[in-house]
């Protein structure tokens, strides 16, 4: 009575109702703040799945990319020619490595010749490299530690084969035993015979061959027979002095269109940068043809 007399039941209606509402509107404002907790958790959950995805995306580009780059740009990891006791070095390293059985691979691809199955296996697309520097030996383990290719001057019969150790003979790469090597040019010839790197003997001489065209006198046709015919006359007188060598086994270096001339005879042939004649010609010659470039991958 009292309350209503000086107004007071009135104002303890409003307080009541005020602090209803405000009841209702801070469980209202917790809930949306759960929401919007909720929310914001949500959309961090949305934003990691799309970083991971754009990851993944990136990840799965990149080996695309590197698989179109093996496919165009497939290369040696490096290349390097050796000789005399950098060569023995990597011979003796590569002759030293053993597996158990049947754990290394060696195998020879002849000129034009596709990659043995066992080397398409165990190199994949690397084996296309070996094909590509065919006539080669490549040399292989099954764990990954050796992978290389040999390209020797003397080539043997395809052949492949698993083992515990590389199948290498020294005669492939380097001089051994007792051989003849004969340095043919259009105007010079020389041959030695050595028993390895060591000449016990040596003969040389050269033939009158016209290498200049004058402008008067006869014509360019007639000049390059009567060349030709040089040329022939003193290759018979090559093939005359190889056939008095005493080694059996002959190596032909020099002009890369006249080496051919001695295939059937010659255990192998190359073609030659040398421009010396007698002796100083053999030398430089046999340094070079015993010249083997070593590839890795």
């Amino acid at each position: 009575m009292l309350d209503e007399l000086l107004g007071r039941a009135a104002l303890k209606e409003r307080i009541d109702e005020l602090e209803a509402e405000t009841e209702r509107l801070s469980a209202q404002l917790e809930a949306e703040s759960e929401r919007r907790t909720d929310a914001v958790s949500a959309r961090q959950d949305a934003e990691e799945r799309v970083n991971r995805l754009e990851d993944r995306i990136a990840q799965l580009e990149g080996e695309l990319d590197r698989r179109e780059d093996d496919g165009d740009d497939l290369a040696f990891r490096s290349r390097t020619d050796l000789h005399a006791e950098r060569l023995d070095t990597v011979l003796t390293r590569l002759e030293s490595v053993e597996t158990e059985a049947e754990g290394f691979l060696s195998a020879a691809i002849g000129d034009d010749e596709g990659a043995p199955d066992a080397v398409d296996d165990l190199l994949g697309d690397r084996a296309r490299l070996a094909e590509e520097a065919a006539p080669c030996l490549v040399y292989a383990d099954d764990a990954g530690l050796v992978s290389a290719v040999l390209e020797p001057p003397v080539q043997p019969e395809p052949f492949c084969e698993w083992g515990d150790s590389a199948r290498i003979d020294r005669s492939w790469c380097q001089p051994t035993g007792r051989f003849a090597l004969a340095l043919v040019r259009a105007d010079v010839f020389a041959i030695g015979e050595y028993d390895g790197r060591e000449r016990r003997s040596m003969r040389s001489f050269e033939s009158d061959v016209k290498s200049d065209h004058s402008k008067g006198g006869f014509s360019q046709g007639r000049f390059e027979r009567i060349r030709d015919e040089q040329i022939q006359d003193h290759l018979a007188e090559c093939r005359e002095a190889i056939a008095e060598r005493d080694a059996d086994r002959l190596f032909v270096v020099g002009d890369r269109r006249l080496v051919g001339e001695f295939s059937d005879e010659a255990a192998a042939t190359a073609a030659v940068d040398v421009s010396e004649s007698g002796a100083a010609g053999l030398d430089a010659a046999l340094h070079e043809f015993f010249t083997t470039r070593l590839s890795t991958f």
